[in-house]
């Protein structure tokens, strides 16, 4: 969440990020942040006033008593147990400014960084890298138009699932529900050796991997920022109010809250495979269609905690190692800094990866990689202690998806056909153990 030097010595600022990220009424609301949190030390210096003079008060009863001034001491007993309940009342007064300032800023997304574009919707992102040409400073979503062509007509992925018997829709209807695909065969072997490709991937490049839970508490939902914004789309086990994690970012992030790091433990690098969860309630028509979007799927999570100096360098480094990912699958891909409108709920800034499908005549995000700036860190409590003055200061958190598979695995299907039968991008070859699919 946002942090009390945002609202209150950088309100201006604040407001003008709010009002690129579409949240209404920007102004009202931090206006009423800041009175919340006057009205929270107003209470504060006055509590601090009242149990001075009950200090100072309680010291002169027993000179008092001792000098024989019975009447005068009681006189000030009367005041000191006048005071004590006023303290009471002001005690009230600040926690419920506390309380209403912590339930307000919940409900406030991050401010976005400068450099994200203004736009109301995903046509104003920008494209800024792209494997098919050189970009353009004009080059939005709303008018990009280039697009690889082979010239030869290509099936659908859940076409050629179905042809070579890689994954079965319907029988993921029958046991769970639409949006459960069950892979069979080479399907499920692709799906493994995708996996094991991008966890190599994330060891070579220094990142410790972790083998997370899959259900975490409503804390750490609210650590990383899923709740309160994203609670419908999460899966709740009501009984035991554990939630099915959407993706690793939530449980990885969350081993450091309330944890005080020292600087020379950072930058943290963490990647994570896991099964995500998610409702996407409203989902449906041909965009949803075969793996385009599911229920569960898999994915490798890569996350950092970094110093505030370093974050952005960190942000790249993530970048171009997302970037050599898609390079080594032989995919078309376009690289786009999300505008205002089109960023998540916390993010300061977010980069999407997008690979094409011919056959659906469509770009497919496959990751999504952001800087949260301080946002999620100030969520959880995640500190470092700096070497130079031991001060002790919010770290920056950053995450990405390195990748997810279903829409990988759907665009490797469906760019890869050849009269012989699917080919196997040959930096999977020696995890998959074959070359084609046929």
């Amino acid at each position: 969440m946002l942090t009390i030097t945002q609202f209150s010595e950088l309100k201006e600022s604040t407001i003008k990020g709010l009002q690129k990220k579409h949240f209404p009424e920007a102004e009202k609301v931090v206006d009423m942040l800041n009175a919340y949190n006057d009205k929270r030390k107003e209470c504060q210096m006055k509590l601090d006033e009242n149990l001075s003079k009950q200090n100072s008060s309680a010291k002169s009863i027993g000179l008092l008593m001792r000098e024989g001034k019975r009447e005068e001491a009681e006189a000030i007993k009367r005041e000191v147990a006048s005071l004590k309940e006023i303290g009471k009342e002001l005690q009230k007064e600040k926690e419920q400014a506390e309380e209403n300032l912590k339930n307000l800023l919940l409900t406030v997304p991050n401010v976005p960084y400068d450099e994200v574009p203004e736009g109301a919707d995903a046509s104003a992102n920008v494209v800024v890298k792209s494997s098919l040409r050189e970009c353009r400073p004009d080059d939005t979503v709303g008018n990009w138009d280039t697009v690889p062509q082979n010239g030869e007509a290509q099936l659908p992925h859940w076409e050629l699932a179905k042809k070579y018997h890689l994954i079965d829709f319907d029988l993921g209807v029958k046991i769970s529900g639409a949006g459960f695909p069950v892979y069979i065969g080479k399907g499920a072997q692709l799906q493994r050796a995708l996996i094991n490709f991008f966890l190599a991937e994330a060891n070579k490049a220094g990142y410790t991997e972790i083998m997370p839970p899959t259900v975490v508490n409503a804390a750490s939902g609210y650590g990383t920022g899923q709740l309160p914004d994203k609670e419908g789309q999460m899966y709740h086990c009501e009984v035991d109010d554990l939630y099915l994690i959407p993706t690793a970012e939530v449980p990885v992030t969350n081993i450091y809250r309330d944890v005080i790091l020292d600087e020379k433990e950072l930058p943290i690098k963490n990647c994570a495979y896991t099964e995500c969860f998610r409702r996407e309630a409203g989902s449906y028509g041909k965009d949803v269609r075969g793996l385009n979007r599911l229920h569960e799927f898999s994915k490798i999570e890569i996350v950092r905690i970094d110093t505030p100096q370093h974050s952005r360098q960190s942000h790249q480094e993530m970048l171009d190692h997302v970037e050599g990912l898609l390079k080594k699958l032989e995919l078309p891909y376009r690289i786009l800094r999300l505008c205002g409108g089109d960023q998540s709920f916390t993010s300061a800034i977010c980069y999407d990866f997008e690979v094409y499908s011919e056959a659906q005549g469509r770009w497919l995000e496959v990751s999504s990689v952001s800087n949260f700036d301080t946002y999620q860190a100030n969520r959880l409590k995640c500190r470092y202690r700096r070497e130079d003055n031991k001060k002790i200061e919010l770290c920056h958190t950053l995450n990405g998806s390195a990748l997810a598979l279903p829409r990988i695995l759907a665009a490797i299907l469906e760019d890869n056909q050849t009269e012989k039968g699917i080919r196997i991008p040959q930096a999977l070859v020696p995890y998959t153990g074959f070359e084609f699919i046929d």
